[in-house]
This record gives structure tokens, C-alpha cells and sequence, in this order.
């Protein structure tokens, strides 16, 4: 198929009748804020060999294009409007894997909302790359921004940590694990927490998503805060194949904490707020004065970390992953 083929058939349904998308057919897509509602948007891209493995089933890639925007606005308090989608095509993809990573965004679009309304198809020479824009909603004036929290406050985090990370260790380093088919699930498949994200509107003093390892993230909303934090290794939340694989090598945990690929929350709670209120919320610490993130052991004793997560290598230098 040629680009305009490729949009007809595969992406053309994903407008899922929105009718600013004009069924793809125009230029640019039309939205209209809700009354009451501020638009968010975020961009996320996904690069073949750095974000998934070259054997993903191509359903699993566009599911995790999709939750990894997803994620972004989940952490901001929004619910997704629409999507824009760039895809550069190596010429390895066969229609077929085409028709599933078009399923694969299809699938999430009807269990989490919004539609395409746009984007663009070009070819290259590998490796493929995706992106994708999400344009979300909020009631006006409540965006958790990653500025905001205040000493004191607890240092929050949904779900479990480290299950990606250590999947990605596994795959790459050989590295011994637990549990393989959950970690490869929670790799492929993370899990946008919307319903969190909207629930901690007017709630959360600052937050974001956990993508590049739990230590650099909660620094991004310190740094942004003015603040420092301290964590408790001990606290922070482990699946059982995570737990069970830590276990076995302890050495991991520096893994654990900063290997990234979670796509969880980590946020600011006032510390007269109740967490167990929320659903899977862990407390693992709280923000003091000061600049970085402290992680001290179950003895409590300061850990040192090699490095607090993933960066991605700008012009010269050595990929950091």
C-alpha cells in the first residue's frame, strides 16, 4: 500500500466519527474546547530498538505509543480528546504488521477514549519511529503541574515499580528473573492510570509519570517544586516477581529505582491527606528543603545510585540506557 492507502484503510476507521477529523481527508483537524475545559497536550515518540524490541508484536507497539501519551495526561489530570499520529515506516513492515499496530491503537482507543483526528506517514530507512500527540481535557484551572509541592508533603506513587525495568535488564544483560511473563506484560502493556489521575485533581500538589526510573522523575518535581525529597527503598511498592527477583539478587534494586519504563504516578499529597483513600497508592516518603532525592535504605542508611534514571543522548555522547 502507498501512504494515502495505508491512511484509508488502516488509520481512517481510528477517526472513530469524530467530526473534526474530517475523516483524515484534510489538512489540519478542527477541536472545540468543552465549556469549562482547558485543553492539555503532550507528545511522546517511540523509537524501534530503544523503546521496544524488534519481536514485539506490532498490537503490543501500538498500545504502547498509546499509554505512554496516555500516561502523560493521566499524570495531569486529563482525559483523552484525540490523538495525532506520525509514523516513519522502514521498508521491513509488511501491511500485516501495519493492520496490527493499527489494531493495537484501535484497541486503546476503545477502552480508554478519544480518536484520531490526524498525523502524518512518511517511509525511512529504519529504524521505524512513531509519535504521537494526545490532546486531553481538564475543568478549567486544575492541571497538576509538576511545580507545586511543599515541604512536608508525601512523596506518593501508584501501582509497582521496577517490573519494566527488570524486563528490560532480562532482554538485555541476561539478567535472571521472576515472574518473566508479568514483567514482559507490564514492559509491553503499562497501564495509564486516568482514573487516578483525575481523582487526584484538586488533590496533588505536583505530579507526573514514572518513565525514565522512580529517582529521576520525583527529582523533576523537586527540581521544579524548589524542593528536595527523601524516599524509603523499603516502601516503594514491588510486585511479587519484582520482590521474588530482588530476593534472589539484591543488587537490582539500583535497577529497580531508576531503570524506568513504569508509567506510574508519583506525586505530592498534603500530609493531611489520606492515601488510602486512593486506589493502589503507596506513601515511600516526603519532600523537605534541600535540592535531590535522598533514598535511604531499610536500615536508613543513604543508598548511593550510579544514576537516578534514563536520559536520552543528545548529539555526541554514549546512550545512557
Amino acid at each position: 500500500m502507498d501512504e494515502f492507502e495505508t491512511i484509508a484503510r488502516l488509520f481512517v476507521p481510528l477517526a472513530r466519527g469524530e467530526p473534526g477529523a474530517f475523516g483524515l481527508g484534510d489538512d489540519a483537524a478542527l477541536l472545540t474546547p468543552r465549556p469549562g475545559f482547558d485543553l492539555v497536550l503532550t507528545k511522546d515518540a517511540i523509537v524501534g530498538g530503544v523503546h521496544f524490541f524488534p519481536d514485539d508484536p506490532p498490537a503490543a507497539i501500538g498500545a504502547k505509543l498509546m499509554r505512554v501519551n496516555l500516561s502523560d495526561l493521566a499524570a495531569k489530570g486529563a482525559s483523552p480528546r484525540a490523538f495525532l499520529l506520525a509514523a516513519a515506516i522502514p521498508p521491513t513492515v509488511d501491511e500485516a504488521w501495519l493492520a496490527g499496530f493499527a489494531a493495537g491503537i484501535g484497541a486503546d482507543l476503545d477502552e480508554f477514549g478519544g480518536a484520531l483526528v490526524g498525523g502524518d506517514t512518511v517511509s525511512t530507512p529504519g529504524p521505524a519511529v512513531f509519535s504521537l500527540t494526545a490532546i486531553g481535557e481538564v475543568p478549567t484551572g486544575t492541571m497538576i503541574r509538576r511545580a507545586g509541592a511543599r515541604p512536608g508533603d508525601l512523596v506518593c506513587v501508584s501501582g509497582t515499580i521496577g517490573d519494566a525495568a527488570l524486563y528490560v535488564a532480562h532482554r538485555l544483560r541476561g539478567v535472571a528473573v521472576a515472574g518473566l511473563d508479568h514483567l514482559e506484560e507490564r514492559y509491553r502493556y503499562p497501564r495509564p492510570r486516568l482514573a487516578l489521575g483525575a481523582a487526584l485533581r484538586g488533590l496533588a500538589r505536583a505530579g507526573c509519570d514514572v518513565s525514565d526510573g522512580l529517582v529521576a522523575d520525583l527529582g523533576h518535581l523537586c527540581e521544579q517544586s524548589g524542593l528536595g525529597a527523601v524516599i524509603e527503598a523499603g516502601a516503594v511498592p514491588l510486585s511479587p516477581a519484582a520482590r521474588a527477583t530482588l530476593e534472589r539478587a539484591p543488587g537490582l534494586l539500583a535497577t529497580i529505582l531508576t531503570g524506568g519504563d513504569d508509567y506510574e504516578l508519583v506525586f505530592a499529597l498534603p500530609p493531611e491527606a489520606d492515601p488510602a483513600a486512593l486506589t493502589d497508592v503507596s506513601v515511600i516518603g516526603r519532600f523537605e528543603q534541600g535540592q535531590g532525592v535522598r533514598v535511604l535504605d531499610r536500615a536508613g542508611s543513604p543508598l548511593e545510585l550510579d544514576r537516578t534514571g534514563w536520559r536520552h543522548p543528545v548529539g555526541r555522547g554514549e546512550d545512557a540506557r
